[in-house]
């Protein structure tokens, strides 16, 4: 009698999301080719493009129908996006969702969405699509769940990059005139409210034009947020625990100067750190508007705080964060704002490895296909990576 082969533990990981993942598909052969297809991902070498995939998987002649299963099949990518954050809740555990843009380079002028833009991640231009990821991210672990991609005029947005008429929008689509404030707000706001989102913060990982207006729009839907802000925004001081200041407007840097008796060291984990952790110093200051009330719109978490971060305490502020989160201690959001880092370092790590920036071709839904299933395929390699290092670090037991 042959021996069962044992199932590996990827494989494992891969059948229940698959499971999962597929479950909206209301075709059993549709259910198949997005498994296929998440596994051609997760196998191929170089470009996860259609045609690689296809022959990664021992089929050339897949290449055909996998095309039409990602650019022309009728799906709703929606479902399966929130099939995915269901899959994550409790492996992942997240602690908030971050967004991130991601620059996707590309020399041709047929793919859709493409245009020149800067990415302030690596501080220089690019040609190619900016599209603005949603990631349920804890210390140990992200992954994508939503997209979104910015789109330069309305023929591009309304026709998919191919001229068609205009249509209704749906769900993950541009807006004619969309700003990259919209994107990154949409990207969240959009799912929070098909995916009852709110009860976790939200972390804008991007430069904002308007932080202040971005955060009104979180306020508004009853989501707490954390954005980026320059030091010279000017807010206006009303912490109980900085008396003195006058009701005039000041400049970030200014509040946070003068609030170094709130400064406390606050710890989180790094696997890049020679022990494993990092510590910085950080201040919460309750602050208000210029020419407003206190608070934003009187919502659950009413009020503004600014969050300062000390590299070196004898320095400026390395970072600056306003939030909508007043009450909260220090310690608590800069660890929320570390999660971009942990967002960063899973991105580099497994992202072009997952095919988030090889999709090739003209149509928007094929985009948005190809990105819900590489976001699973980048969910499946950051936890089996999580999970070797944790093998790897547990305590050996004698024979």
């Amino acid at each position: 009698m042959g021996s069962v082969r044992p199932v590996s533990d990827c494989e494992f990981v891969l059948r229940d999301l698959s499971t999962t993942l597929f479950a909206s598909l209301p075709r059993r052969d549709q259910r198949h080719k997005g498994e296929q297809y998440l596994r051609g991902l997760l196998a191929a070498q170089g470009r996860r493009s259609i045609r690689n995939i296809a022959a990664c998987l021992g089929d050339p002649a897949l290449d055909q129908s996998l095309h039409h299963f990602i650019c022309s099949s009728t799906w709703d990518w929606m479902p399966v996006r929130e099939a995915l954050a269901d899959w994550l809740e409790p492996t992942v555990r997240p602690q908030a969702w971050v967004v991130r843009q991601l620059s996707i380079p590309k020399s041709g002028r047929h793919s859709v969405g493409v245009g020149r833009g800067f990415d302030h991640h690596l501080d220089q231009e690019f040609h190619g699509q900016r599209a603005f990821g949603l990631w349920a991210a804890a210390e140990r672990a992200s992954a994508p769940v939503n997209w979104r991609l910015l789109f330069a005029d309305r023929r591009t947005a309304d026709g998919a990059g191919r001229g068609l008429p205009a249509r209704p929008r749906r769900i993950g689509e541009p807006q004619h005139g969309e700003t990259p404030d919209d994107c990154a707000s949409a990207v969240a706001l959009d799912f929070a409210r098909l995916h009852d989102a709110t009860r976790r913060p939200v972390v804008l990982d991007v430069p904002v034009e308007d932080p202040v207006g971005v955060l009104r729009r979180f306020d508004r839907a009853g989501v707490r947020a954390l954005v980026r802000v320059g030091a010279t925004e000017r807010l206006t001081v009303e912490d109980p625990a900085l008396p003195g200041h006058g009701p005039g407007p000041q400049e970030a840097r200014r509040i946070l100067d003068s609030a170094a008796g709130l400064r406390r060291l606050v710890g989180w984990p790094d696997p890049t750190a020679p022990s494993g952790m990092r510590r910085a110093s950080a201040a919460a200051v309750q602050v208000g508007l210029p020419g407003a009330d206190p608070g934003l719109t009187g919502g659950r978490d009413s009020g503004l705080v600014l969050v300062g971060e000390w590299d070196d305490p004898r320095r400026r502020p390395t970072g600056l964060w306003l939030g909508n989160l007043a009450g909260a201690p220090a310690a608590t959001l800069l660890r929320l704002t570390k999660l971009a880092d942990r967002v960063g370092r899973d991105l580099a790590g497994f992202g072009d490895r997952a095919g988030l920036r090889d999709f090739e071709g003209r149509s928007l839904r094929g985009w948005h296909c190809h990105s819900t299933l590489a976001s699973a395929a980048h969910a499946v390699e950051v936890l089996m990576a999580a999970h070797r290092e944790t093998a790897e670090h547990a305590p050996k037991i004698p024979a």
